[in-house]
């Protein structure tokens, strides 16, 4: 069984290494192949002796989805002997889905495919005329990837046609991302709050629009009304000059600049709740993160992380724009804390990557059983 992953966002997205580390270390054969623009800076970039990135297009022409999407293919075919492989895994619906796709029309090799937050929030959402094209790779793949049920149930009622429905919910698996093994290894234990009224709130995240701190801010100082005192802790890269402007002056707010693993597990540690009601968001393993180290969290309804876990098991989905209800599951959260702490570190074990890697084992080799090609 000879596996290829195609996968555009791992240039930028090192997680995934995770799933291919242990791929290879389970004596799964594995090419990946990430393509990316021709200016992209690929000095510092450790993605495996198993990885081939490809320079291909220019820094306009992803833009146009067929012209970018011809050179990758163009590429692609002759970089491998496409023949050699036995399935191909797509890491998301439209780019790398299509050239899967294309792939299968040419060369008879099956594929799954994943669906992404940008599939769903930009490419679904707003580029109309490649619709249609989306479904077609959907129908066309073996297995589709969602991240939840959510997600799932969100793009089949929003996008897929009424005959085709059944079909893509039976050919779709459930699949979230996974949480580095750092984490797991390191487990913390249940938390207790000393005093319901002072509560340390936390977001790990790049000070943007996306990832929504304003709005959490503007939850701390109705709580504060209420008769909590609230600490809000920030860390991330600054990706919005003027988000930060507007928290940094803020006399409850602290804010610490992207930091490492090693010491962002002290930060996990010293705070009560991890909150981030991102406007979008494809999974976000910093919930997982938080969870590892008691801290109930709070996400947004419909983005990726909302339906792993059942409502008030490991915290509360919310509307993202809704500093009411944000309020009201902080303070649900608070009055039950203890246990809610309990589960986050007991069932943060669902994002352990070797599970997550046997899953998608026993999906490749159930395809290529029932084609009858061999997995050996």
């Amino acid at each position: 069984m000879k596996i290829l992953h195609i996968n555009s966002y791992y240039s930028c997205s090192s997680f995934y290494k995770n799933l291919y580390d242990k791929q290879k270390d389970n004596g799964l054969d594995i090419d990946v192949y990430v393509p990316v623009p021709e200016a992209y800076n690929t000095e510092n970039l450790n993605l495996g002796e198993y990885t081939v990135i490809s320079k291909n297009h220019g820094k306009y022409e992803r833009l146009i989805f067929h012209i970018k999407h011809r050179k990758i293919y163009n590429d692609i075919v002759k970089t491998y002997d496409i023949s050699k492989f036995s399935l191909l895994h797509a890491h998301s619906l439209f780019s790398n889905g299509y050239i899967a796709y294309k792939l299968k029309k040419e060369y008879n090799i099956p594929y799954i495919v994943a669906v992404r937050s940008t599939d769903v929030n930009l490419f679904f959402k707003y580029m109309i005329g490649l619709r249609k094209l989306g479904i077609e790779i959907m129908k066309e793949a073996d297995k589709a990837i969602f991240l939840s049920k959510t997600y799932r149930a969100f793009v089949i009622e929003k996008y897929i046609p009424s005959k085709l429905k059944k079909e893509i919910f039976n050919k779709s698996e459930i699949i979230p991302n996974g949480v580095d093994d750092f984490w797991l290894e390191n487990k913390g234990i249940p938390k207790t709050l000393n005093e319901q009224k002072e509560i340390n709130i936390l977001t790990v995240g790049d000070i943007s629009k996306r990832k929504n701190q304003l709005t959490t801010i503007k939850a701390a100082k109705l709580l504060q009304k209420k008769g909590y005192k609230v600490k809000y802790t920030v860390v991330g890269k600054i990706k919005s000059k003027k988000i930060y402007q507007r928290i940094k002056h803020e006399p409850y707010v602290q804010y610490t600049p992207y930091t490492p693993k090693e010491k962002l597990l002290d930060i996990y540690r010293k705070n009560d709740i991890f909150i981030m009601p991102s406007l979008t968001e494809t999974f976000g393993l910093v919930y997982a993160e938080a969870m590892s180290q008691g801290l109930p969290v709070i996400y947004t309804r419909g983005q990726g992380f909302d339906g792993q876990f059942k409502e008030g098991e490991v915290g509360y989905s919310v509307n993202s724009s809704d500093i009411h209800e944000i309020v009201k599951k902080i303070i649900s959260i608070i009055e039950n804390y203890s246990e809610i702490s309990k589960r986050c570190v007991k069932l943060v074990d669902k994002f352990n990557w070797n599970e997550i890697t046997n899953n998608y084992n026993e999906i490749y080799k159930d395809i290529l059983s029932r084609k009858g090609i061999s997995i050996n």
